[in-house]
């Protein structure tokens, strides 16, 4: 019987209505929110960057910066610390990682290493371990180690963050974050309307800007020519051609001296240039230099370059001046923002970019709605006429399932990308199996009790273990897909993840109780019927009696795809080859596809692709990898945002560097064989071996289908295929799950029946439940396929293509290999009971 006590019912429906309550927010605009109390107004979903617009730009620290600064500091050191003891040396220098000094007096040799060897501490950078050593004819090395250089680097990391925050919000933006990855990376997401560019501009320079003097002992282009002195460097202008200058290596003033710092624009000549103002500290030195250096030219440094050559006319002590600078009137806006903010250790190199326009991000909410109202109205009337009463009521707990499914990633703080949305379209398919699998259980239970509502009862508790066994394998695909790394990936994860775990409250809470209201009230003494659910009611189709046939080429199918795969390879995204893509809109009329491959192949930027995607108004450019490391990525991208931001507004732009595409890779390799592992580990502990080794086959059988289907079709494989990969392996599980699971049952019940016989009708007794809710994840995905817009069209293609793989492969190979491995010895001919023939004969077991 189903019992339900009043206070199950009644904490069941609080639960319900807290979710209605938490969830109702993200309905309301912010005003309105903003009007609420605050326990209730702060628990809503946050719109991912795909959704509402903006950029994701991963930085690196250029550990070559951090080199050649360690480097130069050591020689410093080194040289200062000779001549302060008054030992000779000679051939002082300072290459890749080692400083070689060669002492000329034998005598002073080992003063020499004693006072070096402060030097070989950490000396205020830590781990920046040196090894002095000792060779032939007085020389010293000193060698800094890798560890000690990857310790300078994440020390400049952290030092980095800070500085970066002050320059986003120096630039006007409020809804950003900032947040370390790794020893050597920085992320930030702005959101909003980003002019990405301009913003990767003033966080790739480091800014250090210094005064020095200029070394007139001889000319730049003299020094080039012969050997200039230790002490000083040379360094170029900021001009076309640049000039070359001779430049003392002691600065006087660093920006960290300067308190107050204006761009200004003459609104005459529009010439520019940043006035500031020193902290006392700046402002003596600045006097001191100047005051003994009348007549002389200072040059102001700004990252290794000369912005400025002015002729000392006396000496400035009022700590206050004008700095000339050769920039537009952003550029000088730009560089004050950087001044203020302060200079980075080292460089910031972006090793990726995701930047979407905020019209991108509504026509990807609009889509994503759409096709999730449209899933949900199919989904809901095929339900209503296969069960009718009991159809109505799956319905009503998939509506709860959905607001308990945004109720939670409220509370959690989720952010909800575009994946996201086609994750929950993706649960509006899934969710109604847990109804179907407990509804067809009632109805093959009505047969052997006498009362309809023992039926009803024994119908959910025997179908709670095969439910949860079944959202198991999807389960941990989701939780392997979280770790993936990117944002939107990990959006459609654990809206994957949360909607697993609120269909199975779902069904055996609120169903149940909703259930039980209806047996109390109307009193049913059967199940409602349907003319599509009697289809499958008498099946008794010999599914292994085609078995070798259907083996043999699922067999050469596979062996087809790994040929393609092995010979013509996938046609990888940029995810995982590098590159750019970018897709623009025509700010008139429609985008000329001609025109664009004419004007971008002038840029010389190699394999170029232009196609139309979404509208005749919109094109989508493919840009193949430069091949020069993480910058000329960059630089291409800028080069097209150059040739075409007159005539092209930018939707969305992806750039991915060679580091990043390496390492999304190999976590793409690695989490798909990690969720492999993992759930068919599960499987093996909940079944025997010869039910693991089943599920191994028939997973496998599928990826290489799957990845056979991305190779001969030729659609671009990137981190949503592996999405849909991996989805498709736990769909596919969890469908072979309920198969295995009435066999395992089927097994028990009847020991002499033979092992083909007995598959075939757990098959047939759980074909109902296969073929509907195939039926209902299919018509969500083609949903989603229709509606849901171009970015995840190849996504929803090759999941609509998994599920019927997926259905397929249950029955047809993980079924079969249960009988190759002798699962049960085959029983003599005649031997199985005349019980079981009758079961056989009329398609069920009873």
């Amino acid at each position: 019987m189903l019992h339900f006590s009043r206070w199950k019912t009644l904490l069941i429906w609080l639960v319900a209505f807290a979710a209605i309550v938490i969830a109702a927010p993200n309905l309301l605009t912010e005003a309105q929110r903003s009007s609420l109390p605050d326990w209730l107004g702060h628990d809503r979903l946050t719109l991912g960057l795909d959704l509402q617009g903006g950029s994701h730009i991963v930085l690196k620290v250029e550990r070559s910066d951090v080199v050649k600064d360690r480097l130069e500091e050591l020689v410093a050191n080194v040289r200062n610390a000779l001549r302060g003891a008054s030992i000779r040396y000679t051939g002082l220098t300072g290459n890749d990682q080692t400083v070689i000094v060669r002492i000329t007096d034998p005598a002073q040799i080992k003063a020499a290493v004693d006072l070096l060897k402060p030097l070989t501490t950490a000396g205020g950078h830590s781990g920046s371990e040196v090894a002095l050593q000792q060779g032939e004819e007085g020389q010293l090395s000193l060698q800094i180690s890798d560890a000690g250089i990857t310790a300078d680097v994440a020390s400049a990391r952290s030092r980095s963050l800070d500085i970066v925050g002050r320059r986003i919000a120096g630039f006007g933006y409020e809804n950003f974050l900032v947040r370390p990855d790794g020893a050597d990376r920085i992320v930030l997401q702005v959101l909003g309307s980003v002019d990405a560019e301009r913003l990767k501009n003033i966080l790739n320079q480091p800014a250090k800007l210094s005064f020095h003097l200029i070394d007139e002992s001889m000319s730049g282009q003299e020094a080039l020519n012969g050997r200039w002195p230790a002490t000083s460097q040379v360094l170029y202008s900021l001009d076309d051609p640049p000039i070359p200058y001779l430049v003392d290596r002691t600065a006087f003033v660093t920006g960290s001296n300067m308190v107050d710092i204006e761009p200004i624009v003459d609104p005459q000549t529009q010439e520019t240039s940043i006035a500031y103002r020193l902290d006392a500290e700046g402002t003596q030195r600045l006097a001191q230099a100047t005051e003994q250096n009348i007549g002389k030219h200072l040059a102001i440094v700004f990252d290794d370059q000369v912005m400025s050559s002015p002729v000392i006319d006396a000496a400035i002590t009022g700590g206050e001046g004008r700095i000339s600078a050769n920039f537009s009137e952003d550029g000088v806006r730009d560089l004050a923002i950087m001044l203020r903010a302060g200079a980075l250790p080292a460089t910031l190199t972006s090793v990726e970019e995701r930047s979407v326009s905020p019209r991108f991000g509504a026509d990807s909410i609009f889509n994503g709605l759409i096709a999730g109202l449209v899933a949900v109205v199919l989904v809901a009337a095929l339900m209503i006429a296969l069960y009718r009463i009991l159809g109505i009521i799956a319905v009503v707990s998939l509506f709860l399932n959905l607001i308990l499914i945004v109720a939670v990633l409220s509370l959690v703080g989720a952010t909800l990308t575009l994946p996201g949305i086609a994750g929950i379209v993706l649960i509006v398919g899934m969710a109604v199996d847990s109804n179907v699998l407990i509804y067809e259980r009632i109805r093959e239970e009505e047969k052997t009790t006498h009362f309809f509502a023992e039926a009803v009862g024994r119908g959910f508790s025997r179908a709670f273990s095969t439910i949860v066994d079944a959202n198991v394998t999807i389960f941990i695909a989701a939780i392997i897909l979280f770790f993936l790394g990117s944002e939107s990936i990990r959006g459609f994860a654990v809206t994957l993840a949360v909607g697993i775990l609120t269909t199975v409250f779902t069904a055996f809470t609120l169903t149940r109780s909703i259930v039980a209201v209806w047996l109390s009230a109307r009193h049913p003494r059967h199940l409602p019927k349907s003319v599509l659910t009697h289809l499958f009611e008498h099946a008794n189709i010999r599914f292994m009696g085609i078995r070798r046939y259907v083996f043999t080429a699922s067999a050469v199918i596979s062996l087809i795809a790994m040929a393609a795969f092995a010979t013509v390879g996938l046609h990888l995204g940029i995810d995982f080859s590098g590159g750019s893509l970018i897709e623009v809109t025509a700010k008139q009329g429609n985008a000329d596809i001609a025109d664009l491959h004419s004007r971008l192949n002038d840029l010389n930027l190699g394999n170029v692709s232009v196609e139309r995607t979404g509208g005749p108004s919109n094109a989508r450019i493919r840009i193949a990898s430069q091949g020069g490391g993480e910058n000329a990525e960059q630089s291409a991208a800028t080069l097209v945002r150059g040739e075409l931001q007159e005539d092209y507004d930018f939707r969305r732009v992806d750039v991915v560097g060679p580091a990043i595409s390496g390492e999304l890779t190999m976590m793409a390799t690695l989490g798909v064989l990690a969720a492999l592992a993992a759930i068919l580990i599960y499987i093996w502990i909940r079944f025997e071996w010869q039910f693991a080794v089943g599920a191994i086959v028939a997973t496998l059988h599928d990826v290489i289908i799957m990845l056979g289907l991305f190779v001969l079709t030729g659609i671009e494989f990137n981190l949503t295929s592996i999405a849909a990969v991996l989805t498709i392996v736990g769909y596919s599980l969890n469908d072979t799950v309920v198969v295995y699971d009435r066999m395992r049952e089927n097994l028990k019940r009847y020991k002499k029946m033979p092992l083909p016989i007995l598959i075939d009708a757990s098959i047939n007794q759980t074909l109902s439940r296969t073929i509907l809710t195939a039926a209902t994840t299919l018509i969500a995905l083609l949903a989603l396929f229709l509606f849901g817009g171009e970015v995840i069209r190849s996504f929803t293609f090759a999941m609509l293509f998994g599920v019927a793989l997926g259905t397929f492969s249950s029955i047809y190979i993980a079924a079969p290999v249960l009988i190759v491995f002798r699962l049960r010895p085959e029983a003599p001919d005649g031997e199985e009971s005349n019980k079981t023939d009758a079961g056989v004969k009329s398609g069920t077991v009873v």
